[in-house]
């Protein structure tokens, strides 16, 4: 039992480090950097970087981006045995979006005191429908963010 405890943990962290890899070609975009990745039975079947002052959409998070392209992946817009993974705690919006998609399970980064909508803020989610893990890999999302806000307040 403490053997797969030990791999999920394993796992969640090489699953965070894509999500950072998506989150800093976000920011490398002029974007919030924000990452998010859709594995189901341990294949990555989406991902995506916040996308939304490169579209101008203001629903363009990292998060509904990656649930879109899970939904035309798997062919259905119903997800419980996926899990999400995002850099930063979810908004409203998309805890919003998780919960309508039925996502199984969302493990997430760095928390987010202001917006956060799965712990910090608000609790939208129910936990009978969606696991949550909390701070995995949260010092390096966390990094990431503090370098891209401390850049921006320099320019």
């Amino acid at each position: 039992m403490m053997v797969n405890a030990t791999n999920k943990v394993a796992s969640d962290l090489a699953y965070m480090a894509l999500a950072l890899e998506q989150a800093e070609a976000a920011g490398r975009l002029g974007n919030v950097p924000v990452g998010a990745l859709v594995v189901v039975k341990g294949e990555v079947i989406a991902q995506a970087g916040n996308r939304r002052d490169t579209l101008q959409d203001p629903t363009a998070h990292a998060e509904l981006l990656a649930l879109r392209q899970a939904a035309r992946a798997s062919g259905s817009w119903r997800m419980e045995e996926a899990t999400l993974y995002v850099t930063l705690e979810p908004c409203a919006m998309c805890a919003g979006a998780i919960a309508q998609a039925r996502i199984g399970r969302l493990v997430y980064g760095a928390s987010e005191p202001k917006t956060g909508a799965v712990e910090s803020q608000h609790k939208l989610l129910d936990p009978a429908t969606t696991e949550v893990s909390a701070g995995v890999g949260e010092a390096l999302c966390q990094s990431l963010l503090t370098r891209f806000f401390e850049d921006l307040r320099r320019r």
